[in-house]
């Protein structure tokens, strides 16, 4: 539960910045009542901040999991990483990402990036130890497929489109309620105004969160697909099995959680909140393929 709430707060966190930015912008006289400035400011901020946060993507995924890119192998266990993706690289038809082990206990891998030819696919130490290598290069195979199939901009994109929105219609719904409470009041907002679109701020946040959340589960199961291509069904089947040993652990940060392989538990309403499908899900998914 504590992951849930973290990654809602943090895309929370985001939206209560922004209105806080453009209220103050109305407090200094720009006008955001008419619909058509209020869009472009939306989009600018919504947009804005999402693709700002992929183009930071790979400096703080290797800041914040201390991920230590490997330039020229210092072992065979590096070589064979090394060569691994490029093949997989090559076979998926992108260039070659920087490649990268951090210390972390638990079996996961990422990737990251801004585009198709300038990634990164880091592994943890945890998952080196704890699987075979036909299972590692299934994982691989999968992260690889991430940068293939262009999910982090396609993940940005839809934050920032979902972002666009939540700060547009919180404030058109809190001005529409605003002028009921008030009695339609002429030219200005009250001071619950911005109480009101806060909370709106939140409330349709949360929402943006469902409808993001499930496109990342679709796309787990996209690239699961895709590493089962580029290593072999029964590698992908045994290292999502393999996976389930850690019941979805991970000390990632909750910049490159999302990116992450391993697997999620959860139910009912929890679901919805889930970046990633469940484990038994997803090999079923495969084996029906």
């Amino acid at each position: 539960m504590k992951r849930v709430f973290l990654f809602l707060a943090t895309n929370l966190a985001v939206l209560v910045l922004v209105g806080i930015v453009l209220n103050v912008l109305q407090a200094f006289g720009v006008n955001l009542g008419n619909n058509g400035t209020l869009i472009v400011f939306a989009a600018v901020f919504g947009m804005g901040g999402s693709f700002v946060s992929l183009a930071l993507s790979k400096w703080i995924a290797k800041r914040s999991t201390g991920a230590v890119v490997i330039e020229q192998p210092r072992n065979e266990a590096e070589a064979w990483l090394l060569n691994t993706v490029r093949r997989q690289a090559e076979a998926a038809g992108i260039g070659m990402p920087e490649v990268a082990i951090y210390d972390a206990p638990e079996l996961n891998a990422f990737a990251t990036g801004m585009t198709r030819n300038s990634s990164l696919v880091a592994v943890s130490t945890g998952l080196l130890r704890g699987m075979q290598r036909d299972e590692v290069e299934a994982v691989l195979g999968h992260e690889v497929s991430h940068v293939a199939n262009g999910d982090m901009v396609t993940m940005a994109l839809l934050q920032g489109v979902m972002n666009t929105f939540v700060i547009f219609f919180a404030r058109v719904v809190g001005r529409i309620v605003d002028a009921w409470i008030s009695g339609d009041r002429e030219g200005g907002v009250s001071f619950a105004y911005y109480i009101i679109v806060f909370v709106l701020d939140i409330m349709f946040g949360i929402l943006a969160s469902m409808i993001v959340n499930a496109f990342s589960r679709w796309r787990e199961f996209r690239a699961d697909a895709g590493g089962a291509k580029l290593a072999g069904r029964g590698k992908m089947v045994a290292a999502l099995q393999r996976l389930g040993q850690t019941y979805g652990v991970s000390t990632l940060p909750n910049e490159a959680r999302a990116f992450g392989i391993s697997g999620s538990v959860g139910s009912g309403l929890k679901r919805l909140f889930m970046t990633h499908p469940p484990l038994q899900e997803r090999i079923a998914r495969l084996r029906q393929q």
